[in-house]
């Protein structure tokens, strides 16, 4: 007994807790066009950190980690730093196989082919893309000059067009980049959306602004132009007046008087009064009557030296009944133009 006593028991060892000293990034994954990870397999193993440990320290009943299913080999690499990706997405990420995405992308090529064709077949032969190409084939510098040519059209000299010589050999009316008398398309459209801002604008500092302003606003606009070309369309008929590619360039004079209701609107905004007002708004009337006389005059009275061979020549008689239709046509101005302030 007294040597059972005597003896102490052994002093209890508790395991020390051992932390790596360096942990692994997990190996990235590809990325989805969204910029969102797909993860194919479970994540890695962690056979890295596990060899971090000494064999001796671990406990019984430990576990490695689970195993992926797919070995490493068949992930994708990422992308390294200065590699640029593929031009084809990677439509693996949303699930989708090569063979699948290529019958997509054939498929939505021929429908926008189709479309193309169908726009071609109904569309071309009221409105050529050849003419809209035309029309709009406007530089900087001649958007500058025809705006000025538009608000101060007194002192412009020549305002005869130019022609050129095609491929086919024959005469045609140059660009408007490069002939400032060329009717184009380019600055009635953007005056048109202009003038639904303006008027937008307006109503708002009036505070009466309403979102139906905008779809009224251009409805208005647009039966003013519908208005205005069917008159000079069918005075055009009824004066036996012939000539290619005649209604884009009715539709582009008519187009040009939303830059005089422009300022005529800025002029309201400055609230100088009635006077400045109806002002401004009968000289920008006056200069787009003269603007249209002198440019309607290459439609309505062409000249038999510089002008296409399918446009042809006039009698007097013919030219005296043509210059009354485009005074008439001028003096009607002042009713579009008074339709199209009134918002």
């Amino acid at each position: 007994m007294a040597n059972y006593y005597s003896r102490s028991p052994p002093p209890l060892q508790h395991p020390v807790p051992t932390h790596p000293a360096f942990i692994p990034e997990p190996p990235s994954t590809p990325a989805s066009p969204q910029g969102y990870q797909r993860f194919t397999s479970s994540p890695p193993s962690h056979a890295g950190i596990q060899s971090q440990y000494p064999q001796g320290n671990l406990r019984p009943g430990y576990h490695a980690p689970y195993q992926p299913m797919n070995p490493p080999s068949q992930m994708q690499p990422p992308i390294q730093h200065g590699q640029h990706p593929q031009h084809m997405p990677d439509f693996a990420a949303w699930g989708m196989n090569d063979a699948t995405a290529q019958f997509g992308m054939q498929l939505g090529q021929s429908a926008v082919a189709a479309g193309q064709d169908y726009v071609q077949k109904n569309f071309g032969g009221l409105i050529p893309l050849s003419m809209l190409k035309h029309h709009f084939n406007v530089s900087n510098s001649y958007v500058i000059r025809k705006l000025q040519l538009v608000i101060f059209p007194w002192r412009h000299r020549p305002w005869t067009r130019k022609i050129r010589r095609s491929e086919t050999g024959q005469t045609e009316w140059q660009p408007p980049r490069e002939d400032l008398n060329s009717p184009d398309l380019y600055i009635p459209l953007m005056a048109l959306v202009t003038y639904i801002l303006v008027a937008a604008l307006q109503t708002g500092l009036q505070e009466r602004f309403h979102p139906q302003i905008l779809g009224s606003s251009a409805s208005r606009a647009l039966v003013v132009v519908l208005l205005d070309f069917l008159f000079v369309k069918g005075g055009c008929y009824l004066l036996n007046v012939q000539g290619s590619g005649q209604m884009i360039d009715l539709i582009a004079y008519g187009g040009y008087k939303f830059v005089g209701v422009i300022l005529t609107l800025f002029a309201g905004l400055l609230t100088a009064g009635t006077t400045i007002y109806a002002a401004v708004f009968l000289y920008s009337f006056l200069a787009n009557a003269f603007f249209l006389l002198r440019s309607l005059r290459s439609v309505v009275l062409p000249d038999a030296i510089n002008t296409p061979a399918n446009v042809g020549t006039v009698n007097p008689a013919q030219r005296k009944r043509r210059i009354t239709f485009l005074f008439l046509e001028a003096v009607l101005q002042i009713v579009y133009m008074g339709i199209l302030v009134r918002i």
